[in-house]
């Protein structure tokens, strides 16, 4: 007779670089919306770099209120990244006022945003058109701000729901990890923004 062969005992694999399947998605979202604001910027660039009539940034921008707007962006990030630690350590009330803090900052962004918008147009900007001589100027502004403010709008939303998540008692440290990879990215974005179309 020959003996019963072995069981062999198969551990389950362990997740990649121990990220949660959420994490892992939010990386890829954030990947596909990095290459879709690179063609945005690059084509900016190339319609800027080709036009010899394009308007500089202080002719028509309040340069100093869209600095303002992109130190509430910064600050607004420092608040979510204090807001991952404290609920790291399980503090569920620090974490919700952090958050709370964060989601401020971007409505505050958002409604500043919409006093740009609001003046930009007074002053004769359409879609297809604008006082200043090149009508791809005002086309990709609004098209480019635009996209970014859907992205914070979406932002805040999602943290709002994290946020009341959290001073329910649900609060879930990876959870708001992962509302925050979205939020920087969407600060960091900014920045590009501001450096392209408003500064150089």
């Amino acid at each position: 007779m020959h003996p019963a062969p072995a069981q062999v005992k198969w551990d389950a694999p362990s997740p990649a670089f121990e990220a949660s399947w959420g994490k892992v998605m939010m990386w890829l979202f954030l990947l596909s919306d990095t290459l879709t604001f690179t063609g945005l910027l690059g084509g900016y660039g190339f319609l800027r770099a080709s036009s010899q009539a394009w308007p500089t940034p202080e002719q028509v921008f309040n340069v100093n209120l869209v600095g303002f707007m992109t130190f509430l962006l910064i600050c607004s990030s420092a608040t979510m990244a204090a807001a991952v630690g404290t609920a790291r350590r399980g503090e569920t009330v620090r974490t919700g006022r952090l958050l709370g803090l964060t989601v401020l900052g971007g409505l505050l962004f958002l409604a500043l945003q919409a006093y740009e918008w609001i003046h930009f147009i007074q002053a004769g900007a359409r879609l297809a058109s604008n006082p200043w001589g090149v009508p791809l100027f005002s086309t990709t502004f609004f098209v480019i701000t635009g996209f970014h403010g859907l992205h914070v709008t979406a932002g805040v939303i999602y943290l709002t729901t994290v946020t009341f998540r959290a001073l329910q008692g649900r609060l879930d440290p990876d959870g708001v990890e992962t509302a925050g990879l979205y939020w920087h990215f969407v600060d960091l974005v900014w920045v590009f923004v501001f450096t392209f179309m408003y500064l150089i």
